[in-house]
């Protein structure tokens, strides 16, 4: 058995949230109405659960989320109009190529890869 971590995801409206997902092509695998699990079939696994009134201002959302793919330029063309910075993706001095969108409820969401 491999190690896994596994974010569960609080979200106010699921259907938006699943979408969204499913364009940084995620698809659902469980549905068990106010919780969904969603993966990729190739590692990312992600789970949303239905809070209602989460957050309270989207502003506020504290929380991030890191998706490490080989090909960042070919998710980022298909996410291109929610992409926070401009002229990204694009190489960071951490050592990583990155983007970084918005989820429905305020999540940013990080996609990239260590640069060698």
């Amino acid at each position: 058995m491999d190690h896994r971590a596994v974010a569960i995801i609080p979200t106010s409206d699921l259907d938006a949230s699943e979408a969204f997902y499913r364009r940084l092509r995620f698809r659902v695998v469980s549905d068990y109405g106010h919780y969904r699990i969603l993966e990729d079939g190739r590692g990312w696994h992600l789970h949303l659960t239905h809070a209602p009134g989460w957050p309270k201002h989207i502003e506020d959302n504290p929380f991030g989320l890191y998706l490490y793919v080989d090909d960042v330029d070919a998710i980022a063309d298909d996410v291109r109009e929610l992409i926070i910075e401009e002229g990204a993706p694009r190489a960071k001095p951490w050592g990583t190529y990155e983007f970084a969108v918005s989820d429905p409820s305020g999540l940013l969401v990080r996609i990239g890869r260590v640069l060698d």
